[in-house]
């Protein structure tokens, strides 16, 4: 069967060899996705495995559709009852594209009004709609007056791991933490560290990444769960299987710090969730006076975008940032994850790599930083030139 994973703009690369490696055949890069095939077993394992995968979606059918009674109609047409029952909830979402249509969630309303028409008129009574833990969801794609129609086989967005209770204010998402660490190269063997890790995101998913502990083995229901078809044997020996695969904990490698006591115990609750403890360290400093445990090693960092930070402020950041790097960070590869393009070329140093993601709607850098320990040519560049970071 044709699938289709939803992923971050910039980021299919990763997910496209993460599902080869599970097993997708005819794999294939669209924006934000990639498309595959496979049987429910590889579907299972996409939901499983899959760090950089948000959700995996199945289309079931498409058609034209140019107005909002077509719309219904088409939805009509479509024997739900064969899918899920009147005890089970249900939720749409609609995205809509160079559409004749042009209001998402009357589309939504639309669709959910000829599903719930045809249950009424077959049994008498209708299934509920439940927008936050539905059984079952169904997700509407309409471009250019073609819809597509599937079934999401994950549930709650796949980000959602299960180890994370408590954020700072502006937390990372989970899967695209993991496509930093998996983009950086980390070898699982030199220390990783981040010196900005508020809640431990990057930090957690590091070491779940190199204990082989799969993505989502915390998240308590998946939507496929809810279908009529589900293999509850097929599923328990995957999970059983993921489970026999895991690594144990070599002791700690992976190592955290911030300025604030209060997040840093959001961290270690989160760290305890996912049932790492013996495999990340955290201290309570700022990041100027990160100490390394290694002399070589990843520098893994997030640092805020100046949402809430004053323009003078945030420049300084980043400027300290790079200074703290030459000076105390010599030996390590140092990675840089920012929305504020304009305050990154205020690190000072020459990035060696730069990769063009997106943080939700927000443009963003991975830079990489090369901090030599001896005297390179790279060290007296104190500054980019104007409009470096703008490839």
């Amino acid at each position: 069967m044709i699938l289709i994973a939803k992923t971050f703009a910039g980021v299919e690369d990763v997910l496209c060899g993460e599902l080869a490696s599970i097993g997708a055949i005819n794999i294939r890069k669209i924006t934000r996705a990639v498309e595959f095939e496979g049987d429910m077993e590889v579907m299972y394992k996409a939901n499983l495995y899959c760090r950089t995968a948000l959700r995996v979606l199945k289309p079931i059918t498409t058609f034209t559709v140019s107005s909002e009674e077509m719309l219904y109609n088409e939805i009509k047409k479509i024997d739900w009852s064969q899918h899920f029952n009147l005890d089970q909830t249900f939720a749409i979402n609609s995205t809509l594209n160079l559409s004749t249509l042009t209001h998402s969630q009357y589309v939504s309303q639309k669709a959910k009004d000829a599903i719930a028409d045809q249950f009424r008129e077959a049994f008498g009574s209708r299934p509920s709609v439940d927008i936050e833990n539905a059984d079952f969801r169904i997700h509407l794609h309409i471009y250019d007056d073609k819809c597509t129609l599937s079934f999401d086989s994950s549930g709650d967005s796949l980000h959602k791991r299960g180890y994370r209770d408590l954020t700072n204010e502006a937390p990372l998402n989970e899967a695209l933490a993991a496509a930093l660490v998996i983009l950086s190269g980390w070898d699982k063997q030199l220390p990783l560290a981040d010196f900005m890790c508020g809640s431990g995101t990057i930090l957690i998913e590091a070491a779940m990444i190199a204990r082989n502990i799969a993505a989502n083995k915390l998240k308590k229901r998946f939507g496929f769960q809810s279908w009529k078809d589900y293999d509850e044997t097929l599923w328990f020996k995957i999970y059983d299987e993921a489970i026999a695969a895991e690594l144990p904990s070599i002791g700690v490698n992976i190592y955290g710090s911030d300025i604030s006591g209060v997040v840093l115990e959001k961290a270690r609750q989160n760290i305890e969730n996912a049932g790492l403890e013996g495999d990340i360290q955290l201290s309570k400093n700022p990041f100027q006076t990160f100490t390394v445990p290694s002399p070589e090693g990843v520098l893994i960092c997030n640092p805020p975008y100046g949402v809430r930070i004053t323009p003078e402020d945030i420049l300084e950041m980043y400027q300290t940032i790079g200074d703290t790097m030459k000076q105390q960070m010599k030996g390590w590869n140092c990675w840089i994850f920012t929305g504020n393009l304009e305050a990154a070329k205020h690190i000072g140093l020459r990035a060696t790599r730069k990769m063009h993601l997106f943080n939700g709607p927000i443009e963003c850098r991975f830079l990489k930083f090369e901090i030599y320990s001896g005297t390179k040519k790279l060290h007296k560049l104190v500054k980019p030139e104007q409009g470096e970071l703008e490839n």
